[in-house]
């Protein structure tokens, strides 16, 4: 039989609690066996306790970890599925797609919105979807949930309280398993497989909103090495003295202290055109780089991978506006 990792992390998909008490991690694995026994006629599954977390508690040094564990065990294997919590999956799903450049083989991030162990559960279906994934799948990083395969770094969480959590707005589903399971071809592993695990977290994302104070936001920028600016629209924000809140002066306090600032948009779909509107130019005078339609998250670890392994303005810019892992069109 084929051979399967499945990575548990923690999350709703292993927790347990009588509703309304509130739900805590749980066995996961025994609870495994008992509801989902038809895992283990697809492949020969080997499971691995990596952690027992809710996602809330996921950070940058365990994604390191989760990397190297993968990049480890996973020549042993003919896939791997890493069950996860579905708050911060986008952000692990977009870390291990920088971690682990070349990857050969499936790795597949999975969750739930109800724990397994209840009657109504969607754990179930997501595990034999991600399994089937990892066997059949694209040799890349990528979500499973609710019968649809994304790019792990493409995914944005859009509902809280229904089946269909995840949506990918500007990169089409890698795969749907109706009453057959059909998948596109995704990355070509183009160089050899490697492990990259190294982050610099001391990065900010700044929200743009109507009444921003710019001193408030230029405060920050002692404390951190990269900013990400989530800003309306196509990467629009406040440039007018005239009405006391221009933040084109952050710009340029971030470029004299040699911390890069990508911009990225607020909305979900489309992305981030910075030559188009006066205040995108002005970012870019102050030497501002243009996220295009990377998802916050994606950008926000890319800029921690970035940081971790160029030194020079030039390199980091390079890296950021480079297409690794499909992170933009």
């Amino acid at each position: 039989m084929a051979r399967i990792l499945l990575v548990h992390t923690g999350g709703t998909l292993g927790m347990a609690g009588r509703r309304p008490e509130a739900l805590r991690p749980a066995a996961f694995f025994r609870t495994l066996r008992r509801r989902a026994p038809e895992l283990f006629e697809l492949a020969e599954v080997d499971l691995e306790l990596f952690s027992n977390l809710d996602s809330a508690e996921m950070q940058p040094e365990l994604w390191s970890r989760l990397a190297a564990l993968l990049y480890r065990r996973l020549p042993r294997y003919d896939g791997a599925v890493v069950t996860h919590g579905t708050d911060t999956l986008a952000y692990t799903a977009s870390a291990l797609s920088f971690l682990l450049p070349g990857l050969p083989k499936p790795v597949v991030l999975t969750g739930s919105q109800r724990p397994l162990g209840e009657i109504r559960s969607d754990a179930r279906l997501n595990l034999v979807d991600s399994v089937i994934c990892a066997l059949r799948g694209p040799p890349e990083v990528t979500v499973c949930f609710d019968s649809h395969l994304y790019r792990g770094n493409r995914v944005r969480k859009v509902k809280v309280a229904e089946y269909d959590a995840f949506d990918s707005p500007n990169f089409p589903p890698l795969g749907v398993l109706g009453v057959e399971a059909r998948f596109e071809p995704g990355l070509r592993p183009a160089r050899r497989f490697r492990l990259l695990e190294r982050l610099e977290p001391s990065v900010f994302v700044l929200k743009v909103f109507p009444g921003l104070e710019p001193s408030l936001a230029r405060a920050l920028l002692p404390g951190i090495k990269g900013l990400v600016v989530e800003a309306y629209g196509s990467g629009n924000f406040p440039v007018s003295p005239r009405l006391g809140r221009p933040l084109r002066p952050l710009f340029r306090e971030a470029r004299e202290r040699g911390i890069p600032v990508v911009v990225v948009s607020e909305a979900n779909r489309n992305g981030v055109d910075l030559a188009l509107y006066e205040s995108g130019a002005a970012a870019l005078a102050e030497g501002a780089i243009g996220g295009g339609d990377m998802t916050p998250a994606a950008a926000v670890v890319k800029l921690m991978h970035a940081l971790a392994y160029f030194r020079g303005r030039a390199e980091v810019r390079a890296y950021l506006e480079k297409n690794v892992a499909g992170e933009h069109s």
